[in-house]
């Protein structure tokens, strides 16, 4: 069985902005795993990059990351974080990446555990 690892927005940035090998990291945490976005985080990317700038190229990073290494999937909703929780919910995530800390915190609600930056480069689970 395949593990499903859903990264945010936050997450698919998180190389530009924090310096993170982000699925470096991931296979050090995980191990093997399916990476997985919402459609919403592509959308929400996109509009990001539009603003120029670091987090636009930021946005722009996860955007290309997310559409070259991440199996992308609809959702009912169309925010991403509510995608991200409705793929919790639904028992499609195995684990959620973000380090929007509302967002952590709908999803530990679900159940499912959340993989976000500890220390300054490395990423470490927090268990619901």
């Amino acid at each position: 069985m395949t593990t499903t690892v859903v990264l945010d927005t936050s997450a698919l940035m998180m190389p530009v902005e924090l310096d993170v090998r982000l699925f470096d990291e991931l296979d050090r945490v995980v191990g093997s795993y399916e990476p997985t976005t919402p459609q919403p985080v592509l959308e929400e990317l996109r509009r990001l990059s539009e603003r120029g700038g670091e987090e636009g190229t930021a946005a722009t990073v996860g955007h290309d990351l997310a559409t070259e290494r991440c199996l992308v999937v609809d959702t009912e909703e169309s925010y991403a974080d509510d995608a991200l929780v409705e793929l919790a919910r639904e028992g499609v995530a195995d684990y959620v990446v973000t380090n929007d800390l509302a967002l952590r915190d709908r999803v530990l609600e679900t159940g499912i555990p959340v993989i976000a930056l500890r220390g300054r480069n490395k990423l470490a689970t927090t268990q619901p």
